[in-house]
């Protein structure tokens, strides 16, 4: 009879490479989505290119292609990534393209009253931003955010074909080795979609505390 405790170790290690993935590609995705997003409002036309090329790009190529590039051809211009740090690249430069759009999109939804209120409080632009617009839009951005992050947490299954031990890999590993299908599959099905409610509960749980913040400042 097969003896599944060290294979579910196996799968739980994979677990926390799938979770150190996720964070740090989240961080990186969220960091490049606010330069892109704030960039393709910004009025200099240079950096709306920038942040367009950046965009498109990164949307219309493939995270496979992407984070084959990253850790196969990268090396070839001097830059050797390990596998984790290729994966973070990859996932949090796909994922920032998107949620560059979820930024844009909120800043441009602020009424146009609010830009005046700017002006007649002469405020810079860069005050009005930080101080007015941006935490406005931040509630706007959150429950999207919370959907690019999840759809990070799902992408990090790729890393296995550059041989990185996340839970698919580890699955997989645990599949060759018992001949057993079920069990390590159901396993990370399970911890996919636990680890989607906890982004999921966190992302809700930030909205409404920003929320009750904004109406603390409106009263």
């Amino acid at each position: 009879m097969t003896d599944w405790s060290g294979y579910l170790s196996l799968i739980l290690q994979g677990a926390v490479v799938t979770v150190e993935l996720t964070v740090m590609g989240s961080v990186l995705a969220l960091f490049m989505a606010f330069l892109a997003g704030l960039g393709r409002v910004s009025r200099h036309a240079a950096l709306r290119w920038l942040a367009t090329a950046y965009i498109e790009f990164f949307r219309g190529t493939s995270i496979f292609v992407q984070l084959f590039f990253a850790y196969f051809v990268l090396p070839f211009a001097g830059l050797q990534l390990t596998p984790l740090q290729a994966g973070v690249l990859a996932l949090g430069l796909n994922v920032g393209a998107y949620a560059a759009e979820v930024v844009r999109g909120a800043i441009l939804s602020v009424g146009r009253e609010q830009y005046e209120a700017c002006v007649a409080l002469n405020l810079s632009r860069w005050q009005c931003m930080r101080r007015i617009i941006l935490p406005q839009a931040l509630l706007v951005m959150l429950p999207t955010f919370g959907n690019n992050a999840i759809e990070l947490l799902k992408a990090t299954s790729v890393v296995s074909l550059i041989s990185l031990a996340d839970m698919t890999f580890q699955a997989n590993i645990v599949r060759s080795q018992t001949g057993n299908t079920l069990i390590p599959f159901a396993t990370i099905l399970i911890l996919y979609f636990v680890f989607a409610m906890i982004i999921a509960f966190s992302i809700r749980a930030l909205e409404r505390r920003m929320a009750r913040g904004l109406d603390g400042v409106r009263a």
